[in-house]
């Protein structure tokens, strides 16, 4: 039975994102989902509950959600990229072993940091098989940086019925024009409930697109579940446009505007992730890519939750100043100049 828990918070957070219903908007409730998971494990107290309320309070489905069938390509990766200076907590590493991909990697955080971003894009550019190569743009990583949680995921799947390529011609599309649109008659899975219409496209490898098209302009999502669960076998003629959707984003946001914030602050509590009480989440970056043609679909994503230390910051080693012969003390009014006092000290 699909999870209602992951609908809910996908939906709560696609408001967010895709506030402007002008715009393309395409996301990974998936990867964002995987990567705060992975933030919630290394929360506690406040900071904890704030994101549990977001994502849910069991991540057990989502990590089945890895249980793609033999005749679909998927490919997943859960990876904390750490400095090496950070201390963690073993719990948090032998937990993330568990995750689907889950791993621990050193990256030059401090040292060299473009390195490190090129060390992040580079693995995810692996999992996503090259749809996302750099999803951590130049100035995303500094020397301050000294951890990220980083989610990637790839998959294709071909239609369990293809759309015939000699009925793909251009068609009207409103407020865009004549588009490259897709034709398939056959017995579909079709539902008609709260201002939606609902189609269900069978892909292999148990996964399945559901086109959801409102009734009159795209205004939110309300009416959502309703329609998935009005789903019956029906025959029908679909026209469906080919489409092709890079999206980046950066999500910090979205997040605070749907109640995950103290993790962004001086407040937060990631001592679970490591003893250090000083870390905090600087920016949830993510990237997807969506393709969807007569054979199928290709989709990838991947997210990176950036953190740092409050008030951090490389020092080098001090230079000594031992005040151990006579000197003279200027006491003063630092603005004006002001000399207060002005003493020789020979015998203190």
């Amino acid at each position: 039975m699909p999870d209602r828990e992951h609908l809910t918070f996908a939906l709560t957070l696609h408001g967010a994102i895709a506030s402007d219903p002008t715009r393309n908007a395409c996301w990974s409730p998936y990867s964002v989902a995987s990567a705060l998971g992975m933030l919630a494990h290394a929360a506690r107290g406040e900071t904890e509950r704030e994101l549990v309320a977001l994502l849910g309070s069991d991540n057990a489905k989502l990590l089945k959600a890895s249980d793609v069938g033999d005749d679909a390509e998927f490919a997943v990766a859960n990876t904390l990229w750490s400095w090496d200076a950070l201390p963690l907590n073993e719990d948090f590493l032998v937990e993330l072993g568990g995750w689907p991909g889950g791993k621990s990697r050193p990256a030059p955080f401090a040292e060299d940091p473009d390195g490190a971003r090129k060390l992040i894009n580079a693995d995810v550019a692996d999992t996503t098989r090259g749809l996302i190569p750099e999803l951590l743009p130049p100035g995303t990583v500094t020397t301050e940086t000294v951890a990220s949680l980083v989610n990637a995921l790839y998959l294709k799947c071909g239609w369990t019925e293809e759309f015939p390529a000699h009925d793909t011609a251009p068609r009207p599309f409103r407020g865009v024009g004549d588009v490259p649109t897709m034709r398939l008659e056959s017995t579909l899975r079709y539902g008609q409930a709260a201002g939606w219409e609902a189609v269900a496209l069978a892909a292999r490898g148990g996964v399945e697109a559901v086109v959801l098209l409102p009734s009159d302009q795209l205004t939110g999502t309300e009416g959502v579940p309703e329609a998935l669960e009005s789903l019956e076998w029906q025959r029908i003629e679909l026209f469906l446009p080919k489409l092709d959707l890079t999206v980046p984003a950066v999500l910090g946001d979205a997040l605070r505007e749907v109640g995950v914030r103290k993790v962004f602050t001086q407040e937060a509590d990631l001592t679970g992730l490591s003893p250090d009480p000083r870390l905090l989440v600087d920016e949830v970056v993510h990237e997807a890519v969506l393709r969807l043609d007569e054979q199928g679909f290709e989709g990838a994503a991947a997210t990176a939750v950036m953190m740092r230390l409050t008030s951090f910051v490389e020092h080098p080693p001090p230079l000594t100043v031992r005040v151990d012969r006579p000197y003279l003390l200027l006491v003063r009014h630092a603005e004006t100049g002001a000399v207060y006092f002005l003493a020789q000290v020979v015998a203190p």
